[in-house]
């Protein structure tokens, strides 16, 4: 590292971090075929969750601080881990991601592929909705239909592979999909929910009524959402078993409030604390979880506009940055610099062989001046308030030694992820992405071509991302992933940063709960 950005960094940006997620366990194999269990779904393949969870004392009340306020807790407009917290506390779906990582069934007795095109899917006996209603595969369908018809969804045209839905007796149905997609199971893993007869796009964004672990009471805008423990739930060790009677997800975007909110007793958990702060927090009455999770951060380009057109300057906005030193200062000593998109080995995808961009900053400065631009080139930086402001500027000032002038643009995060395809958005912007177990869901919307939320075109590699889509043998898919892994390094759609850590802090009290592998913070003990 140059002594010049090892003081700058040091001396006027050792003050802050940002980590995104929470811990992820040891990948495995499982019966449906995946790695990961997300996979390939090979035919008549079927996986069962039957395990009980262990009982814990229940605590009248659960406290947890937030990073800010969810953007929505309709199942079909949540796009992140706040809102997933809260989707997830108060929804179950067919299907969820176990602690292992894995895909298992949740609500579902069972989940198999009958053939490349269809997956037939069991129900539990004897599961209701928080209204006493009971559930039938017709609340499959109508979160199936949900998701369909919700086309201002960013993840809408996921579930359009889905053609028919076929009840055969009211606790089996059919999907059949157009094209085959062993990729579907983990996108229902996440966004799709068992919805009650009866539901609204209005109550699903003010009273919405589900089968998951907690009854939804009340949301109050800018402070919290009330949830009180659903008695008749049935758990399982997918998701797990309530551990309070009542939780409060309360919002607090400032780090030194959640960690004083903390030491005060007044918070049980909180999310998102800064690496300078862990010391304060472990000297009170709590504990810091911090580990890597199966999610990586990058700064998208958007490469249908000059100069990003160009792969020189896209290879020089990676080699001009030195982000092992920044990922220690503001991440983590787990944090380390990124080859490509996927974190490790726990990814689909991964390649272990692919090195990861040199810092070199003369390099860097050399392809600027030969795709012509001696004289540096000037470009907006957008991130989002969850990010530091030092973290920014030092990026900046570090693409500044080679002539890149960035001016850094802070947007709200629900501002940041309605601008994803916006053609007057600035070309850069700091991303992450969790869980990547199966990357599906992140190429085909962000670097496909005709993605929702693309501004990158390769045909290389929209042909990879579309055969790995219809590969169900899953060492064929993640051989098309190694592939594509390398095409898009060599390309640089994107600055590839770090994996990301989670690092939250947690008091005696709460010590029941436990972090999860798919970044939920959920009220829940496995």
């Amino acid at each position: 590292m140059h002594k010049t950005h090892e003081t700058q960094i040091e001396n006027h940006l050792r003050r802050n971090f940002m980590t995104i997620g929470t811990a992820m366990t040891r990948r495995r194999l499982i019966g449906i075929g995946g790695a990961a269990g997300i996979g390939g779904f090979a035919p008549r393949a079927q996986v069962t969750a039957r395990q009980e969870t262990p009982e814990v004392d229940l605590l009248r009340e659960l406290v947890i601080d937030l990073a800010g306020d969810p953007v929505s807790i309709d199942p079909a407009f949540a796009y992140s881990a706040r809102d997933w917290s809260i989707v997830h506390s108060i929804y179950d779906g067919l299907i969820a991601i176990a602690e292992d990582g894995t895909i298992q069934p949740l609500a579902a007795e069972r989940l198999e592929a009958v053939d490349e095109l269809t997956f037939e899917a069991k129900l539990r006996e004897g599961l209701t909705f928080h209204d006493g209603a009971p559930v039938t595969v017709d609340a499959v369908i109508r979160g199936i239909k949900h998701l369909q018809a919700s086309e201002d969804s960013q993840v809408s045209a996921l579930f359009s592979t889905i053609t028919e839905m076929n009840r055969v007796d009211d606790l089996t149905v059919h999907i059949l999909c157009d094209a085959p997609s062993p990729w579907l199971p983990a996108q229902m893993a996440v966004w799709h929910m068992l919805l009650p007869e009866g539901y609204t796009a209005e109550s699903l964004s003010s009273s919405p009524v589900g089968s998951g672990p907690y009854r939804f009471v009340t949301w109050e805008k800018g402070s919290h959402v009330e949830l009180e423990r659903f008695v008749e739930y049935q758990p399982t060790d997918v998701k797990g078993a309530p551990i309070a009677d009542r939780v409060l997800y309360r919002f607090v975007p400032e780090a030194s409030t959640r960690v004083a909110d903390l030491l005060s007793g007044s918070a049980d958990i909180a999310v998102n604390i800064p690496l300078d702060q862990h010391e304060a927090v472990e000297s009170g009455d709590a504990t810091i979880v911090s580990e890597p999770i199966v999610g990586s951060a990058w700064i998208r380009i958007a490469t249908n506009t000059e100069p990003f057109d160009d792969v020189r300057v896209r290879r020089a906005l990676n080699m001009a940055l030195d982000i092992d030193a920044i990922a220690q200062v503001f991440v983590s000593d787990q944090a380390r610099r990124l080859a490509s998109l996927h974190p490790d080995e726990r990814s689909m995808g991964f390649n272990p062989e692919l090195e990861p961009y040199a810092y070199d900053p003369e390099a860097a400065s050399g392809l600027l001046e030969e795709a012509g631009y001696a004289e540096g080139i000037d470009v907006v930086f957008e991130v989002t308030t969850a990010v530091p402001q030092a973290m920014a500027e030092a990026m900046a000032a570090q693409w500044a030694e080679v002539g890149i002038r960035a001016e850094i643009k802070v947007s709200e995060l629900a501002e940041f992820n309605a601008a994803w395809g916006d053609l007057s958005a600035p070309p850069l912007r700091m991303s992450t992405w969790s869980p990547l177990y199966d990357p599906y869901t992140l190429l085909s919307l962000v670097f496909a071509g005709e993605g929702f939320l693309s501004r990158y075109d390769n045909p290389e590699v929209d042909e990879l991302i579309a055969a790995a889509a219809t590969a169900t043998d899953p060492e064929k898919r993640a051989a098309l992933y190694r592939d594509l892994a390398v095409v898009m390094h060599e390309d640089a759609p994107a600055v590839f940063l770090w994996n990301l850590v989670a690092s939250h802090g947690v008091t005696e009290e709460a010590s029941a709960w436990e972090p999860r592998g798919d970044q939920y913070v959920l009220p829940l003990n496995r």
